[in-house]
């Protein structure tokens, strides 16, 4: 059995209010007029920078998602790229992080919600972190549905309120007095600006730690990230312009409320103060979203450092719905004790801090990651103009860090020094995992973690869910060698390239050549005790697999532990990355608790074709015991209807192993391996 696994149910819109949802709140609605205080009417302009300051954290973070979908996302990252130390300070931190940004945001949504309801709105806030961790706890699906919900009221009231108030003013980039009420302060003033209001984007890239619970994320992440970064960019400039327009430079400076101040003077065709509660509903949207959207974050940090015991063993429990239940109930926890006990607005201060820490971070995670030539990573987007773009997300961090002056700088500090404290007490230097940067260096070398090659193999197996039928044509068409006693290397390859040459009709010396010459860069560890030789050729046109079982020890390959399963693999050379997917496959059956045992176990190459297929993939229909399948005895293959993505790979006839074409004529005595989708086996086994 394998590892307990969130749902893939996440699509691209999801993606995209979860990050469009995570920005707006109060960087639009509580914000504005205190950055335009601080640098007079170029305030827009300071959005805008933001907005494209943060263009190569945002690359950097849409590779690494589809490189590594996996919950937790910053912390899986620094973790597998620098170490489990500096993964413990970004997992740790982000949860702290995001825990009171969260609850800042839901402190907003109160103070709106106020306006209207008798309460005091830090009652309001600690119902509302109730109501949205009992919505995270009933799954992400559930989650994110409200999410889309408050996404899509949240833009199109800020639409109405963005083209009206352009209306209304016009578009006229420039100063209305002077240059010096442009930049009220200076071109310094505009910088502080720009590193105060860049928070108002940090969270385009929360996505990242619900990444293992998206559908296609080599598209839906850095798509999805763009299209939210377009249109938040859009409604930050345009929108902060409307409100630096329409109000005075006194009302704006001193509104804590500018959104609303400003739609109450030109949204008049709206009856009594219907302008001000459209701009309260989207408010209350943009906050719900955020502290939504930042619980759902939050609560996937202690999930995934969890798995690799940096934390309880609580924090992975995975309740009926799929959702890490307790690790959102303990967030829900503290953000209550957040807003019973802190100052939320200062300490969001501190948060922002860090998260520009991060950024920079993940920038050098990148680096670290194209440089270690680990095979398994295989991002399915990848950062342009690489390394420079990350070289300047760092430099961007380190620049707006020193900006925020020396108690945000201290208390960053403060909170790295904790979770090195944890880091080390917890772990009690038990961990023997590292990070991808001792892969970086040769003199390191020693220090190499090979797991993490593994593991990301793994990865690629999880995001390619739609290409398991591949591997499994593969596997049904692949061919069986058991061995009785130990066998040489070259004796494996000689085996090897004589079947092969029968099959794809090449010279055995072509293939002979191909597979000793790079043996030492081509073979792959799969697993404890299993390992594959994979060759990307331009003389096959489909997928070539060879397998060895063998009970006794494979001299020169991988003397530091037996192996009982070999396996040689030719692909295409034209077809990119398929190599790497096959052998993702591979590797995670072969890691299944039982494989070993049952591959040792089989007594016929058909009982080890079984071990190589997952259960639910795969299964063996005799022709005359299935009432359907009946009715095409004595006629080609072709004819047969079969359901979904069903496929007849193999046809067992007596002792004979007949691999089916269009025209292969069916017996009585015939028996299908059926490879297909789990529902459609389950639909034509259900027929019989």
């Amino acid at each position: 059995m394998s590892k307990k696994k969130l749902k893939k149910q996440l699509g691209l819109y999801d993606v995209f209010a979860i990050c469009t949802g995570a920005m707006f709140s109060s960087g639009f609605f509580l914000l504005p007029g205190i950055a335009a205080a601080q640098t007079g009417e170029a305030v827009y302009l300071a959005y805008l920078a933001s907005g494209i300051l943060i263009i190569p954290a945002m690359l950097s973070v849409a590779e690494l998602s589809t490189a590594m979908p996996k919950s937790g996302g910053t912390y899986y990252f620094l973790d597998r790229s620098l170490g489990p130390m500096i993964g413990t300070i970004g997992g740790l931190g982000s949860w702290v992080a995001l825990m009171f940004k969260s609850s800042f945001a839901l402190i907003g949504m109160g103070a709106y919600l106020a306006l209207f309801v008798d309460m005091p709105f830090t009652a309001l806030a600690l119902a509302l972190t109730v109501i949205f961790g009992v919505l995270n706890i009933f799954g992400a699906k559930e989650t994110t549905l409200l999410q889309r919900i408050l996404v899509t009221v949240l833009i199109l009231i800020m639409g109405i309120f963005v083209i009206q108030g352009l209306g209304a003013v016009g578009f006229e980039l420039g100063t209305s007095d002077s240059d010096q009420s442009f930049f009220g302060n200076g071109i310094h003033g505009f910088i502080a600006t720009i590193g105060l209001v860049f928070v108002s984007y940090a969270g385009l890239t929360k996505v990242t730690s619900v990444a293992e619970e998206v559908e296609n994320p080599d598209r839906n992440i850095p798509l999805g990230m763009i299209l939210s970064l377009a249109t938040a960019s859009l409604i930050y400039v345009a929108g902060v312009y409307v409100m630096q327009q329409i109000l005075t430079p006194a009302e704006f400076h001193a509104s804590l409320t500018p959104v609303a101040d400003a739609g109450a003077k030109f949204m008049s065709w709206l009856p009594g103060s219907g302008g001000v509660l459209l701009i309260v509903i989207a408010a209350v949207a943009a906050f719900a979203s955020t502290g939504n959207a930042g619980i759902m974050s939050a609560s996937r940090y202690p999930f995934a450092m969890s798995r690799d015991k940096l934390v309880s063993a609580n924090f992975r429990k995975i309740g009926k719905q799929g959702t890490p239940y307790y690790a959102i109930i303990i967030t829900v926890v503290c953000m209550l004790a957040i807003l019973l006990i802190f100052d939320v607005e200062a300490v969001a201060k501190l948060a922002s801090a860090f998260q520009l820490l991060l950024f920079g971070m993940m920038c050098f995670a990148v680096i670290i990651m194209r440089e270690s030539n680990i095979k398994g990573y295989q991002p399915g987007f990848k950062s342009p103009f690489y390394p420079w773009v990350q070289i300047l997300g760092m430099l961007i961090s380190i620049w707006l860090i020193s900006e925020m002056g020396i108690l945000a700088v201290s208390l960053t500090g403060f909170i790295i020094v904790m979770c090195i404290m944890w880091y080390i007490y917890y772990t009690k230097g038990e961990l023997s995992r590292r990070g991808a940067i001792f892969h970086v260096h040769q003199r390191l070398g020693k220090n190499r973690y090979d797991d993490l090659d593994l593991e990301l193999l793994n990865l690629i197996n999880d995001k390619n869910l739609s290409e398991h039928l591949s591997y499994k044509e593969t596997i049904a068409r692949c061919v069986i060698i058991d061995l009785e006693k130990s066998h040489s290397e070259a004796d494996l390859f000689e085996q090897a390239a004589d079947i092969l040459s029968g099959r794809i009709g090449v010279e055995k010396k072509v293939i002979h050549t191909e597979l000793t010459s790079k043996q030492d860069i081509s073979i792959t560890k799969l697993g404890q005790g299993v390992a594959c030789s994979h060759h990307k050729v331009s003389y096959v046109a489909e997928p070539e697999l060879v397998v060895f079982r063998t009970k006794t020890d494979l001299e020169e390959i991988n003397n530091e532990e037996e192996n009982y399963l070999f396996a040689i693999l030719l692909v295409p050379e034209t077809e990119q990355g398929v190599d790497i997917r096959l052998m993702g496959h591979l590797a995670e059956i072969v890691q299944a608790i039982h494989f070993k045992e049952n591959w040792m176990k089989a007594d016929s190459k058909r009982k080890l074709r079984d071990c190589l297929l997952t259960e639910e993939h795969f299964s063996h229909i005799s022709v005359n015991d299935h009432s359907q399948l009946k009715k095409y005895i004595n006629k080609p293959i072709r004819d047969i209807e079969l359901p979904g993505t069903c496929l007849i790979a193999i046809i067992y006839r007596g002792s004979e192993l007949i691999i089916p074409h269009g025209n292969t004529i069916i017996s009585e005595i015939d028996e299908f391996l059926l490879i297909g989708e789990p529902a459609d086996i389950e639909s034509l086994a259900g027929n019989s």
